[in-house]
């Protein structure tokens, strides 16, 4: 199967997830919401009413958290985030004091690094380097992409029809 037709597949069922999206979306006519012209004006009408306050009788809530169940809900998420680390690498700025003060790893991974293709930069490669990258990242021949003219924006705009 070539390029072409694979990525022919993709568009096709990204457009079917977004027949889907669109279904579960629903109408905006359905919102109770004043401004029903797209789902960003009705939640920003609902942020106005939150912001100059809700008449509670307009609104019906059967339970909220606490304060304390919010603040237990935040440390449980810290504890799950941090997974246990020490506490001598518990935040950013002390992740990137320890990068940053020891670098013989990283030295040793940066030289090698530099005897790698480059994608970021231009490289000088011979013959046989050139034909190993190749290899090694499995690139195929030119008749396997198929038809780099392909439009696939109307392969998709078809497909959402």
């Amino acid at each position: 199967m070539s390029l072409q037709t694979r990525i022919e597949s993709l568009v096709l069922r990204i457009a079917q997830e977004f027949n889907a999206v669109n279904t579960k979306t629903g109408a905006l006519a359905n919102l109770t919401t004043a401004d029903k012209s797209n789902l960003v004006a009705a939640i920003n009408e609902l942020k106005t009413m939150v912001a100059n306050g809700i008449d509670d009788a307009s609104i019906t809530l059967t339970s909220t958290y606490s304060s304390s169940k919010i603040v237990s809900l935040l440390d449980a998420l810290k504890t799950e985030i941090l997974g246990g680390a020490d506490a001598a690498y518990d935040t950013l700025v002390e992740i990137q004091q320890y990068l940053q003060n020891n670098t013989s790893g990283l030295d040793a991974l940066l030289a090698a690094v530099n005897t790698r293709v480059r994608f970021d930069a231009a490289q000088t490669l011979t013959a046989p380097e050139q034909q190993q990258a190749r290899t090694n990242i499995g690139a195929v021949a030119t008749s396997a992409v198929g038809d780099t003219d392909t439009d696939f924006v109307a392969i998709f705009e078809t497909a959402l029809v």
